[in-house]
């Protein structure tokens, strides 16, 4: 792509000539001075001047998403070659939240690479809604995903499931009243809260308890005020935060009840209780996600048929 056709895309992102100068290491007046040529070629302004933080005019909105697709069509394209030159080379960036990083591709990615050393894997970590925003923007090669709602117009295979369950601290008195639904995590880690036969509890009987939840922009926040909605009653939340694994050793400390992915549970613990909730809500399906395109590098199609086969149940 041409040198000014990125200087325009620069000043889009930015919002602001000295911001884009300093990240391209151009000075403020020379930047200006290579756009006004464009302007001057097309007849018209690009950006609104008069605006903080700079916006585009309706010819820079046109002009900008052409760049774009250019951009996307010129990056497909030295995917290919990449391709054709080395089979088993290229750079992957992946996109996941704490809890994939931490507890989902660590194995996948260590394997994945010990058999594809030529490719280059990079990890970014962020909430949910920020990767989904990401992939949209093409900063991402693939991420993973179980809103639904989102994967209308994107490249995705269904890649694992987890089942949502609620933890509370053992030193809680309601235990009692549900002897035969108590879980361990040692009834947990051999999958007895997935038989049919497992009996499960209304979250209606657990109004009084105290909640860890998580914060918007992260699926299950969502799940849990639907799960609460469909119970009847409002929460009482003591904490909000932003990572599930923090949610799940705070409530093993006794802190206070929350929901967990049975995917957290990899170790033996008598500090809480797990209970298995009759909704539909606490199953999820997560699928790899793609931005919808003509080309999908020959690096992520090899990654995803190594996740889908090497992912544990």
């Amino acid at each position: 792509m041409q040198q000014e056709f990125l200087y325009i895309l620069k000043v889009y992102e930015e919002g602001s000539f000295s911001k884009a100068a300093e990240k391209l290491f151009l000075t403020q007046p020379a930047l200006s001075i290579a756009i006004q040529r464009i302007e001057s070629a097309i007849g018209m302004p690009l950006f609104d001047r008069t605006r903080r933080p700079l916006k585009p005019t309706q010819a820079g909105r046109i002009y900008i998403d052409m760049l774009k697709q250019m951009q996307e069509l010129e990056f497909d394209l030295d995917r290919q070659i990449q391709d054709i030159r080395e089979l088993n080379a290229g750079e992957l960036k992946i996109g996941g939240s704490h809890y994939l990083n931490a507890y989902i591709l660590p194995p996948i990615l260590s394997a994945f690479s010990q058999k594809y050393p030529g490719i280059q894997l990079e990890l970014v970590e962020n909430s949910s809604d920020q990767l989904s925003e990401m992939l949209l923007e093409r900063k991402l090669d693939l991420t993973f995903s179980c809103n639904t709602a989102f994967m209308d117009n994107l490249e995705k295979y269904p890649a694992f499931y987890d089942h949502i369950l609620l933890a509370v601290p053992v030193s809680h008195p309601i235990h009692a009243e549900f002897a035969d639904a108590r879980l361990t995590s040692d009834d947990i880690m051999q999958g007895k809260h997935l038989l049919e036969s497992c009996p499960s509890v209304s979250l209606s009987n657990f109004r009084d308890l105290e909640y860890i939840l998580l914060t918007p922009g992260n699926n299950l926040h969502d799940r849990c005020l639907q799960m609460f909605q469909e119970a009847g009653f409002v929460p009482r939340i003591k904490l909000m935060l932003s990572q599930l694994v923090t949610a799940y050793h705070l409530a093993d400390s006794g802190y206070a009840a929350t929901f967990i992915s049975d995917r957290l549970v990899r170790t033996h613990t008598d500090q809480l209780v797990f209970y298995k909730l009759p909704t539909a809500l606490t199953k999820r399906l997560f699928y790899i996600l793609l931005p919808n395109r003509n080309y999908t590098s020959h690096a992520a199609k090899m990654f995803i048929q190594f996740f889908l086969v090497n992912l544990p149940t």
